[in-house]
């Protein structure tokens, strides 16, 4: 009767376990715009392009291979999958029964006195009874109202998460490497305009000391001559150092010891990408690993929330024992008399708990909307920051388009200062003033042309580029 009634209980309990006690949130819909702003609707994209196809320059290229390679915190997140991989093995045995071997011999010496005691010496003729069993202990949960499949939904997700995780360390990693190696192009730009510039002061100091020594100039014009000299020599162990630490921070993002970096071209040959094709906002969902992130994170909440909900219900739970007992060490494997076997089925309605079930699944349904906030502004930080982007890639080349024609205009004003300089037509501040302006200018282009290189691996990274 007993067995009869557990394996109908079962039953009808099992007919329950399709059901779900929590209603799953989709991820929201219509959560970006139908363009970014400063963009198009083209729906290309140059996210989808690989790395190694993007960047075209061979020593940043072998600088990104060595970061993804040996960069530590790359190393980290893939040691994070290999630790979501064995949850997500272990959840799928989650179906499974639980079985225990148990082996144990124990002797009881009760009282002569006790009852025990007299009726072992009684009916055994003994004063001590032994005991020696060794069993087999089998314990299985239904899954009703979907907890297992909810726990198996979850590490799944995380797993998912951690994949994710490392697309978004590379991204972020492969834009930080290409930005730094241009901005090394930068300083080895401007390292050279400076002693380009000293050696023009130089031949201007000479030329002013000379007329200072006929007479023709006073000493004024000499000390201000050489104090222009100097800011350019000033600018060059700043710049050197500013080298040295730029290619210590690239040597740690590689994962190497601090040295030297090698470069294969110069900034002024580097061309940034011309007709960038951004796609539209709705791709940022699949194609950005931190925004696809949270989408999981959404999926994890919906499955706390379900096994939240699960136990506050009934569960059922089977167990089952079998295996051979004797009071006597010799008859213990005497089978089939030393045999037996247990089994039983018992249902668990949690009653009172001091509110702690109920208030654990308002935290989760607390969590699971904050996760769809959080998913939203990651989309529209991901659609800011193209936007930001887009925006830096067009006025930056406006602005390098005005500073090349400005410098063009400095550079033939120093020639024109220096000839007329020489033939008494111009004075000595006019000279000063057209190098220190180009020298400044010089500089200046050099620092937009690698904001614009840096703008457009910034729009890269924005849109997801860089970790396949």
């Amino acid at each position: 009767m007993i067995t009869r009634i557990i394996t109908y209980t079962a039953a009808f309990l099992l007919l329950l376990s399709g059901c779900t006690v929590s209603k799953d949130i989709s991820t929201p819909v219509n959560t970006t715009p139908a363009a970014f702003r400063n963009g198009t609707e083209d729906t290309a994209n140059i996210a989808t392009i690989q790395w190694k196809t993007f960047f075209t320059d061979a020593a940043l290229q072998k600088l990104v291979d060595s970061a993804i390679s040996n960069n530590y915190d790359m190393q980290v997140a893939v040691k994070n999958i290999e630790a979501a991989q064995l949850i997500v093995k272990q959840t799928k045995l989650g179906n499974l029964p639980a079985a225990n071997l148990q082996i144990g011999a124990s002797i009881n010496r009760p009282s002569d006195n006790s009852l025990n005691g007299l009726s072992l010496s009684q009916f055994l003729g003994k004063s001590y009874v032994e005991d020696y069993s060794a069993s087999l202990a089998l314990s299985w949960e239904a899954d009703i109202w979907g907890k297992i499949k909810n726990q198996k939904a979850k590490a799944l997700a995380t797993y998912l998460q951690t994949a994710e995780a490392r697309k978004a360390i590379q991204t972020n990693l492969v834009a930080d490497v290409a930005k730094g190696y241009y901005n090394l192009l930068m300083l080895d730009a401007q390292l050279a305009i400076a002693r380009k510039n000293v050696l023009l002061n130089d031949s201007t100091l000479r030329i002013i000391q000379l007329q200072y020594n006929a007479g023709q100039v006073t000493a004024l014009g000499v000390q201000q001559a050489e104090a222009q000299r100097l800011v350019a020599v000033q600018l060059i162990p700043l710049l050197q150092q500013t080298i040295t630490i730029q290619e210590n921070a690239l040597s740690v993002l590689t994962g190497v010891v601090p040295a030297a970096i090698e470069r294969s071209s110069e900034l002024k040959n580097i061309v940034a990408a011309q007709n960038i094709s951004s796609g539209v906002p709705s791709q940022l969902v699949s194609s950005r690993p931190d925004v696809k992130m949270y989408e999981l994170a959404l999926t994890i909440a919906n499955a706390n929330t379900g096994i939240a909900k699960a136990n506050l219900y009934p569960s059922l739970t089977i167990t089952a024992a079998g295996g051979v007992n004797s009071f006597k060490a010799s008859n213990w494997f005497n089978i089939p008399a030393s045999l037996f076997g247990t089994a039983l089925g018992g249902i668990t309605q949690p009653l009172f708990q001091r509110k702690q079930l109920k208030t654990q699944y308002e935290l989760a349904k607390v969590e699971r909307e904050k996760t769809v906030i959080q998913f939203r502004q990651s989309v529209l930080n991901a659609v800011g920051e193209v936007s930001d982007a887009l925006v830096k890639t067009t006025k930056l080349k406006e602005q390098e388009t005005v500073a090349t024609t400005r410098v063009n205009t400095l550079q033939q004003a120093i020639s024109n200062a220096d000839l007329l300089f020489k033939n008494g037509m111009a004075t000595y501040l006019e000279v000063i003033t057209a190098q220190s302006n180009t020298l400044q200018g010089e500089l200046e282009l050099a620092a937009l042309k690698k904001e614009q290189l840096s703008a457009v691996v910034e729009l890269y990274r924005a849109l997801g580029g860089g970790w396949n």
